[in-house]
């Protein structure tokens, strides 16, 4: 949050100082697209970084393994759905960018140098321990509710795939029918007399 901050005094005192130096308008308009840009370029790296760690995590999940879903599927689902939940209304808004940093800090937390130092920054990153929990829930949700999906899909897809099957089978003509043959009825059987001895 201080480096976003910190970004934003920058950027005005550079706005400031252009301005006393040249009062042009075309100028202004310049400095104001390469801060926007910045901004949109800095917002875009930390989602990336975001869905990478989430594609991470798809790759060790077991279940998604055990399902044979494709980790990137799953990964753009996932980043789709927890996105909606996050703070910030578009993806440059400040507070979106702090919470994709904040996610990934979350998700690659195990493998951080020392676990428990970076869980008390992320409670303070998230601004309460609550807050992570229900950042945490939201990741979990999200996951769970995309498996759920996927399968669904698949499982559309393998129902449509086994109609379309069916047609292609009756389109094809029926084997010829074996004439049928009359048969003729068994004489009676005449009884014997048993044999004499």
């Amino acid at each position: 949050m201080n480096r976003i901050a910190g970004n934003m005094r920058i950027m005005m005192d550079l706005t400031f100082q252009f301005k006393k130096i040249n009062n042009g308008n075309v100028s202004m308009k310049k400095l104001l697209l390469i801060s926007i840009s910045a901004l949109f370029l800095s917002a875009c790296a930390d989602k990336q970084q975001y869905e990478q760690a989430v594609l991470e995590q798809m790759k060790k999940e077991k279940d998604i393994q055990d399902y044979k879903i494709d980790p990137q599927h799953m990964a753009d689902c996932v980043v789709d759905l927890t996105t909606k939940n996050m703070p910030g209304i578009f993806p440059g808004d400040p507070n979106r960018m702090t919470a994709y940093r904040n996610y990934t800090k979350m998700l690659t937390l195990m493998d951080s140098k020392d676990p428990k130092k970076t869980l008390e920054e992320l409670r303070n990153d998230f601004g309460s321990p609550q807050a992570l929990a229900d950042a945490h829930n939201n990741y979990t949700e999200s996951m769970m509710d995309c498996i759920a999906a996927v399968i669904t899909e698949s499982e559309e897809d393998g129902k449509a795939a086994a109609e379309q099957a069916k047609p292609a089978e009756s389109a094809q003509p029926a084997p010829p029918a074996q004439p049928v043959v009359p048969t003729q009825p068994a004489a009676p059987v005449q009884p014997t007399e048993p044999p004499k001895n």
